[in-house]
């Protein structure tokens, strides 16, 4: 669709962006060009890193305690919790921020993380000798972990 359509019917594609799928609970999906123009993601920043060599369920307890906070509350969290996985949310906190700041100009006094999740990564399969000549599997897991931020309304 050119850019004069998708401005035409702005309200009618933002109508059906919003609804989800009877069935399969997934949202409409629009191309990249098409939220762009009609402005989707405008109002939040987002950073995602793959294959961390850490258990999704090791990232998901930081992750918990700092959805819905401030991010100066939640770079106050991450920083002071002695997990494994701080360091590289640390790090995506900072990415996820700079994202929101530099290329869709939101205040970072009014950020705060909308959306924190980890999925599972592809998991390394190992090999550890055991007794009697017997072999025991070693699960080496990784996780990809996604932030959103977005600014508060200062109402």
């Amino acid at each position: 669709m050119s850019k004069e359509v998708l401005l035409a019917n702005k309200d009618s594609l933002l109508e059906q962006y919003s609804k989800r799928h009877s069935k399969s609970k997934k949202p409409f999906l629009l191309t990249k060009k098409e939220r762009k123009t009609l402005g989707i993601g405008r109002d939040e920043g987002r950073a995602s890193v793959r294959n961390v060599r850490i258990a999704d369920g090791k990232v998901r307890l930081v992750l918990n305690q700092i959805k819905g906070k401030s991010i100066q509350e939640a770079f106050a969290i991450v920083k002071n919790t002695p997990k494994a996985a701080s360091a590289p949310i640390f790090r995506l906190l900072k990415s996820a921020e700079a994202n929101a700041v530099n290329n869709n100009g939101l205040d970072s006094d009014f950020l705060y993380v909308a959306e924190a999740t980890a999925t599972q990564g592809p998991t390394l399969k190992r090999v550890m000798p055991k007794a009697r000549g017997s072999a025991d599997r070693i699960k080496k897991r990784s996780s990809h972990i996604t932030l959103v931020v977005r600014e508060k309304s200062e109402s």
